[in-house]
């Protein structure tokens, strides 16, 4: 069998727990022929799996599209042997999904109280994986909460996950926790409510309108602090959510004076490919301390500037996202 870049496990446990479902809803409506249909196509990605060829395009028998497996594991044909009809209907449901992925987003330049808040958000397809947020948590004292990911993946799944953990810490963000608790029960519930295969690293931070800010950093990209004419690093200090349901993660204090800014982003950036080389974290850091003294809309188009320069006319392989945070 050829090798696909997936967890099968993971997916049989799933048409497992999908099978147990439709036979229980079948013994109180037995005559329901759509419920009958269902099990069988169940049963036949089970018999696919123990013959060695689930996964495998029944009409080129080449490796149906992964992203496509995870979201719907009973699919047979790869997009190249849809039919027409079918082919028409996926892209309608993409151009959904895209429309209701950047109804997701957070409104861009947004000025709150003594925080000008920027991003830049860029799908490598018609939809992303990566996630950009910002929720005002206590609207008496202008507590702002700040979030940004990357869900492991590209596609239709990634952006399904993604809009599943923006709906987590959403409804996290209602309650009176801590940063650290807050990322802590998000990874919880990702990590019970996802496939094996997925996780998603993670930028979750408090600003308060004293300037004091706490961030927790799972498994991402460093923060970067820009202060005057220097840049600090906020590493990461936990391990990104939902590769283990019990975890600890520990945050980060720091104080930003008048003018100074954090900028988050996520490997769209760093890892950009030219066909020649990685754009890279050190070009980060050096355009970072090169421009310190723009606001937070001037460093991103400067950043996206520079980006565009290196990347000439190669297509990006990755969804991009920048986000800057700057205390007027």
């Amino acid at each position: 069998m050829k090798n696909l870049n997936f967890d099968q496990s993971a997916i049989q446990s799933q048409l497992l727990e999908r099978r147990k479902r439709l036979e229980n809803a079948i013994s109180d409506i037995p005559e329901n022929h759509r419920l009958l249909g269902l099990l069988q196509e169940v049963d036949a990605a089970l018999e696919r799996m123990e013959k060695g060829v689930f996964g495998i395009c029944e009409a080129c028998h080449e490796p149906i599209e992964p992203e496509r497996l995870i979201t719907d594991p009973l699919t047979r044909l790869c997009i190249d042997h849809l039919t027409t009809d079918q082919q028409r209907a996926l892209e309608q449901d993409l151009d959904l999904a895209s429309q209701i992925q950047k109804a997701l987003l957070p409104k861009n330049k947004m000025i709150l109280g003594n925080w000008e808040v920027s991003y830049y958000y860029q799908p490598a397809g018609p939809v992303s994986g990566d996630y950009c947020d910002l929720v005002e948590i206590n609207k008496q004292n202008g507590d702002i909460l700040f979030v940004l990911g990357d869900v492991s993946g590209k596609g239709v799944a990634a952006s399904m996950l993604m809009s599943h953990l923006h709906a987590v810490i959403h409804s996290l963000a209602a309650f009176d926790l801590s940063v650290s608790q807050l990322v802590d029960r998000a990874n919880r519930i990702f990590c019970e409510s996802t496939l094996a295969t997925h996780y998603a690293t993670l930028v979750c931070g408090k600003i308060r309108q004293s300037g004091e800010i706490e961030i927790c950093n799972a498994g991402h990209l460093p923060v970067l602090h820009i202060r005057e004419n220097e840049v600090v690093e906020m590493k990461s200090t936990g391990i990104p959510i939902g590769l283990f349901c019990n975890s600890d993660y520990t945050i980060q204090k720091a104080k930003l004076n008048p003018g100074d800014k954090l900028v988050l982003y996520t490997d769209g950036l760093s890892e950009a490919w030219n066909n020649k080389e990685e754009f890279g974290l050190e070009r980060i850091l050096e355009l970072a301390a090169r421009h310190s003294r723009m606001n937070s809309d001037e460093l991103i188009q400067t950043f996206l500037s520079d980006y565009n320069t290196f990347m000439k006319k190669a297509p990006p392989s990755d969804d991009l996202t920048l986000m800057t945070i700057q205390r007027r």
